[in-house]
């Protein structure tokens, strides 16, 4: 019985949430469904271009932050230990 695999199947497979028979099934089957090979590569591409997004706080949030920690760490300070 052949097993039809899905574009699930192969997200499951980028992250390396299938077994080793999976793989060599869902290997051989994207080499015979254009489809889901096509989906394969461009999962691929969209990894790696998420990859190399950098997140970058904007200052009011670095600011927020600082004011948030040193308020706090006042508060800690005035403790009696």
């Amino acid at each position: 019985m052949t097993k039809t695999f899905t574009y699930d199947d192969v997200v499951r497979y980028l992250y390396a949430e299938t077994t080793e028979k999976e793989n060599s099934q869902l290997v051989e089957a994207m080499a015979l469904n254009v489809d889901l090979m096509n989906f394969y590569l461009d999962s691929l591409e969209i990894m790696d271009q998420m990859s190399k997004i950098i997140h970058v706080p904007s200052e009011k949030s670095i600011s927020r932050i600082l004011k948030y920690s040193a308020k706090e760490s006042s508060k800690l300070k005035a403790l009696p230990c």
